[in-house]
């Protein structure tokens, strides 16, 4: 019996859509077409895109194959998510390593090298970067972004749409609030409150952001 081919759309032409893309290739999957906002310098040339998707409500079609959201900023994943009515998929890059009682949610990517072990459950359109460390007994909520080489230890918590900087540190049993930013490199050894920006070894909040910033939601 012939495989069956996936097909998929993606929304965003970026980089994190140049890397899904790829992965979405090495796992057998078809993109039949992308849709972006606004138009990128180095992506006119690709044929498959349509611009100004969201300007234009009556010639976007909600119907059709599953999305993935193609965009790093968790603020826009988010947004985009609230706007499409669409079925979402789910793509993991095949050299991931994850425990086979993982939790993962639709329009969630997981990128090479990235390691996830038992007992973890990772919600809706996250991004689990390049080689990411995901150890057990983690809970990352919905629109949360863990960059390359970001390591949580046991039984961390991430809010929804938490920023993970590349290569920062969090210690067991912490809890990271909803819409925080973790800068990179940081270490952080005890809870973060909602919408926080931390910095520095060992992490120190340097901002509280405006919860209204995300009153959309």
């Amino acid at each position: 019996m012939a495989e069956i081919i996936k097909k998929i759309r993606l929304f965003g032409a970026g980089g994190h859509s140049k890397i899904i893309q790829l992965i979405a290739k090495n796992d057998g999957v078809e993109i039949v077409e992308i849709f972006d906002d606004q138009p990128q310098f180095d992506n006119l040339t690709q044929q498959n895109i349509t611009w100004n998707a969201r300007k234009n409500p009556r010639g976007f079609s909600h119907k059709g194959h599953p999305f993935i959201i193609a965009i790093g900023n968790n603020y826009q994943r988010a947004e985009i998510a609230h706007f499409i009515k669409s079925e979402f998929y789910k793509i993991i890059h095949p050299s991931a390593v994850i425990a086979s009682n993982t939790k993962i949610g639709m329009g969630t990517v997981i990128y090479a090298g990235a390691v996830i072990q038992p007992n973890t459950t990772i919600g809706k359109h996250v991004i689990i970067n390049t080689s990411a460390s995901v150890d057990y007994d983690n809970s990352i909520d919905d629109f949360a972004h863990i960059s390359p080489n970001a390591a949580l230890c046991g039984k961390v918590e991430i809010g929804e749409g938490s920023h993970i900087g590349a290569g920062a540190v969090i210690i067991s049993n912490v809890k990271i609030g909803k819409w925080s930013i973790i800068g990179a490199g940081t270490v952080v050894l005890k809870d973060v409150p909602d919408y926080a920006v931390v910095v520095g070894n060992p992490g120190k909040i340097i901002k509280i952001n405006n919860p209204k910033t995300y009153a959309f939601l």
